[in-house]
């Protein structure tokens, strides 16, 4: 007992002793994580005086250090030896081939170039915007638009001379998109508050870069790069779904050959957005460097949101680009909403695109529609629904985007996957139930037709007749319109899936050389009309896209429902309308590339097989009564094709 209570009193003795050795430790750590050395550099109150401590000579450049600035210093140090690595390698690429590394130097220059415009904007923004020569003087300011306006109208009509003097289908295109535009003014909302500046601008948008795209060599072989690209990317799908399903059944079967990609890309896009890459890039459209989005929100005077929901529409599907800005959905005027529905509406998401390219459908027609439609998209919206209200977000810089919620890339790769499978599913489910529609629509029709002898009355020869002057004024040459004009009703009134599957069979046959008429069935359509086919079906506009866009936007702002059912079928023909327009762009613009095959030189020697040139050669040798091809070439034509010179 005494023995109990002696360690007892030991113990409070011990206390203070040791509750100080603990508060010198904590005040220890304390000070190194302030700064200061302990006892050394602070003032404290001893028996009511105030002692002063003077810091120790050298400590600033230490404290530094000890103040957490170590991780920093080794990543600036990391970031410099995998700076030095990589421009190392790059040389020692160049060195070796340098025309084997022209594309990984054009990366390594346009993100340099970014690089530097960010820096230059950072040190030099503010004082070059006090030196702009127009700043503060808006009267100048106006004029200068209206001389920059009338010049571009001088310099188009001027091209327009010269250009079509040679090809004068572009007219019809030209044609085309005065109509439309003259239908949109007509059914728009608010035909007094139309900013034809916004229109004409977002217009010129569209038209500059479909001539870089289209008609510049630089811009076409990027984009038929790029398209080449994807093309190699996605194929890497087909290591999975091969694995999983079966090599045979991935080559025979549809869903096997066409959905996993979906699956594929829906991984990508979530790692990318899990890094902050796809962040990074729609934000870099959004401000400057002048990209498509900055210019325009600057030459449009669009709001922050509404452009930023555009741009994200060129990556991402109608439902996942309103979650970019879903913190500000609640609170945009009618005029903002109607552009975010618009821009879904006009424009295809990433993973489906990989899907056409699968097809077989243009790679770089297809990115490049997507792209020009989202100035479009916001011109026609404008034209269509102007703004009459005030937005509550006039710039991007208050502007933020999510990362989403996955913790790890692992996280990011599992949650990209899964969010895929309810895509493949609705498109499976999707293409069952409306091609199963399509069947029974048209025995449907074809018995109504029969009763009346109307053989072969189908949904498809309907929309052909209803939607030939469409397909007209878009530029598509007359003998083609029916079948172009078939497609857009199948994008219409079903979707831009079946509509692109079918396009892809009529290049299918055109490329395997098949006759061109198969009684009266044409087999094929010619480039030009598949080009144009490829920019207007680029788009969600279809009558089932209604419920998705509702059911999208309503879930993320339940209380702005009406608002949301009240414009989405105006929504819906005005994006419509956008692929339209995009395709009269391209058809203005489109011209024939690539060196015609010598057609002697091809039929004088043995064929294996027919393709799209030798259908072309032998269709001159059966129509050509000189002697410029032998016996030899109109046997080696006959081999494929039946005529009168075959005997």
């Amino acid at each position: 007992m005494e023995d109990n209570m002696q360690r007892q009193r030991e113990s409070v003795s011990l206390t203070p002793m040791a509750l100080g050795v603990e508060n010198m430790g904590a005040e220890f750590l304390e000070s190194l994580e302030e700064g200061r050395l302990p006892g050394g550099s602070d003032s404290s109150q001893q028996g009511g005086h105030t002692v002063e401590r003077k810091p120790l000579r050298g400590w600033r450049s230490l404290q530094w250090v000890l103040r957490g600035c170590p991780r920093p210093l080794f990543r600036w140090m990391g970031t410099g030896l995998l700076c030095t690595a990589y421009a190392a390698f790059l040389l020692t690429a160049c060195l070796l081939d340098f025309q084997r590394a022209l594309v990984l130097i054009i990366v390594t220059c346009v993100v340099l170039a970014f690089l530097a415009h960010s820096l230059l904007k950072r040190c030099l923004g503010p004082t070059l915007r006090k030196c702009a020569p127009l700043q503060g003087h808006p009267r100048l300011l106006l004029w200068f638009n209206r001389a920059l306006a009338l010049a571009a109208v001088l310099a188009l009509a001027l091209w327009l001379g010269l250009d079509t003097s040679q090809r004068p289908e572009q007219l019809v295109s030209f044609a085309g998109i005065c109509v439309f535009i003259s239908i949109l003014f007509a059914c728009s909302k608010h035909r007094h508050a139309v900013s034809w500046q916004t229109v004409f601008w977002g217009l010129g948008l569209q038209f500059v870069l479909g001539l870089f795209v289209i008609r510049t060599e630089p811009g076409f072989v990027a984009f038929q790069w790029l398209g080449d690209q994807i093309h190699i990317f996605l194929s890497y799908a087909d290591v999975g779904s091969s694995f999983v399903f079966g090599e045979a059944l991935v080559k025979a079967i549809f869903a096997f050959q066409v959905l996993p990609i979906i699956v594929f890309f829906s991984c990508i896009m979530s790692v990318l957005y899990y890094l902050g890459l796809m962040q990074w890039v729609i934000l870099k459209e959004l401000v400057p460097p002048p990209q498509i989005a900055w210019l325009m929100q600057i030459t449009m005077g669009t709001s922050a949101t509404e452009t930023l929901s555009v741009a994200g529409n060129i990556f991402v599907s109608q439902t996942e680009a309103p979650l970019l800005i879903q913190p500000y959905l609640a609170d945009m005027t009618l005029s903002e909403v109607h552009v975010v529905m618009t821009g879904g509406y006009a424009t295809i998401a990433g993973s489906l695109l990989g899907a056409y390219i699968s097809f077989g459908v243009d790679a770089s027609s297809l990115i490049a529609a997507s792209v020009m439609a989202a100035p479009g998209a916001l011109a026609l919206s404008k034209l269509v629904y102007p703004e009459v209200e005030e937005t509550r977000v006039g710039s991007g810089e208050g502007v933020r985007l999510s990362y989403g919620d996955a913790q790890n890339l692992v996280e990011a790769l599992s949650s990209g996957a899964t969010t895929s499978v309810k895509v493949v599913a609705n498109i499976a489910a999707n293409l069952i139930a409306f091609l199963a529609v399509l069947a029974f629509i048209n025995a449907a029709l074809s018995w109504l037709g029969s009763l009346v002898d109307v053989p072969g009355l189908s949904f498809q020869l309907i929309c052909s007749y209803v939607l030939r002057p469409v397909a007209f004024l878009l530029g598509v040459p007359w003998e083609d319109c029916p079948i172009v004009a078939e497609l857009l009703g199948t994008k219409l009134f079903l979707n831009e899936f079946v509509a692109y599957q079918e396009l892809s069979e009529y290049k299918r046959r055109r490329l395997a050389g098949a006759e061109e008429w198969v009684g009266a069935r044409k087999q094929w359509i010619s480039v030009r009309a598949e080009t144009l086919a490829t920019f207007a079906l680029c788009g969600f506009a279809n009558v089932s896209s209604i419920g998705i866009m509702l059911g999208g936007l309503t879930s993320l702002v339940p209380h702005r429902k009406s608002d949301f059912a009240g414009l989405v079928l105006r929504a819906l023909c005005t994006g419509a309308c956008v692929s339209f327009v995009n395709a009269c762009v391209a058809g203005i613009l489109y011209a024939p590339r690539g060196p015609e095959a010598s057609c002697w030189g091809l039929l004088n020697r043995t064929l294996s097989s027919s393709s799209f040139e030798v259908y072309q050669c032998c269709r001159w040798a059966f129509q050509s009564t000189s002697l410029e091809f032998s016996p030899a070439a109109r046997d080696n034509c006959c081999r494929f094709y039946n005529h009168t010179v075959c005997g």
